[in-house]
């Protein structure tokens, strides 16, 4: 799937089965919450934070992939709501960062 055909599909599914997009101010806080949960995941899988359970961490992997897409699917809400082509955007945006960070990242020690 496309990023457009995401901004279609989840805007198809608001109107079939959300009824309406929440206000862009919920869905900012929505959004913050989601990305919470990935950060809250990131640090029992891969930083020094330990998984209260075994069932826990056994999912976690799971968990991780649809908190993932929970964020994208509220970002794409946002998106949706605020007239911003996702694809458009994501081009501009790596643009910009070549320009910018092309000769910066390879004379970077840290990163070799």
């Amino acid at each position: 799937m496309t990023i457009k055909e995401a901004q279609q599909i989840v805007d198809q599914w608001i109107q079939e089965v959300g009824v309406r997009y929440y206000n862009e101010l919920t869905n900012t806080a929505i959004l913050t919450e989601e990305v919470g949960e990935v950060a809250r995941l990131m640090a029992r899988i891969y930083g020094e934070q330990s998984f209260k359970t075994k069932a826990a961490e056994l999912s976690a992997k799971d968990d991780l992939s649809d908190e993932m897409a929970d964020v994208l699917f509220v970002l794409i809400c946002l998106a949706n709501q605020t007239g911003v082509d996702l694809s458009e955007a994501l081009k501009k945006n790596l643009d910009k960062k070549t320009k910018r960070d092309k000769e910066r990242h390879a004379n970077n020690d840290k990163l070799k």
